[in-house]
């Protein structure tokens, strides 16, 4: 049957390749050590051959390392908030940060008004430490994803990620809580 008359035009062709094999993402709900079609969180993050295999685990395991700095970061944040708060309220009220113009402020306001230096400064932290719980949560979501993958390659990558982030960054005891991963 000849077709070089039929206007294809109208035909969704976003999913060929030059060579007309079509490159699609395998949805995996059950465990798998294929990956063959394998896309990771994203379609564009697509693995065609062994060395992107390799450098999305090694990608894989960076970001998991990453999450692991960003809870450190936020329990240093949290016991540096924890010391300057037991400054303002068993001190002289002052907090000093290496800015005398930040000191005299800090001090002018706490005569002036007392307690509310300790009252900006608990804002300011509540708010930082905000932060650092939404990127925590949005972080700990997308490592899920991940290990939602259902691929045995990548639930490991997340496993040694951790593993190299605690190793790098975690100070604290290794039973500590795990959002999502």
């Amino acid at each position: 049957m000849d077709h070089s008359k039929m206007d294809h035009s109208s035909m969704d062709h976003s999913g060929m390749d030059h060579g007309g094999m079509q490159h699609r993402c395998n949805m995996n709900m059950l465990f798998t050590w294929s990956t063959q079609d394998l896309c990771i969180v994203f379609r564009s993050w697509h693995i065609h051959s062994t060395f992107t295999l390799v450098l999305s685990l090694l990608g894989v395991v960076a970001l998991c390392a990453g999450y692991e700095l960003v809870r450190e970061l936020s329990r240093r944040y949290e016991a540096a908030c924890a010391k300057r708060m037991e400054g303002l309220h068993h001190g002289n009220g002052d907090v000093f940060d290496g800015d005398p113009s930040t000191h005299a402020e800090n001090e002018a306001s706490s005569l002036l008004y007392p307690g509310s230096a300790a009252t900006e400064v608990e804002q300011r932290s509540r708010i930082i430490k905000g932060l650092f719980y939404a990127v925590q949560v949005f972080y700990s979501f997308f490592i899920m994803l991940l290990f939602m993958t259902y691929n045995g390659w990548i639930m490991l990558a997340v496993a040694v990620g951790s593993f190299v982030g605690y190793v790098l960054f975690g100070g604290g005891s290794a039973t500590k809580t795990v959002a999502c991963h």
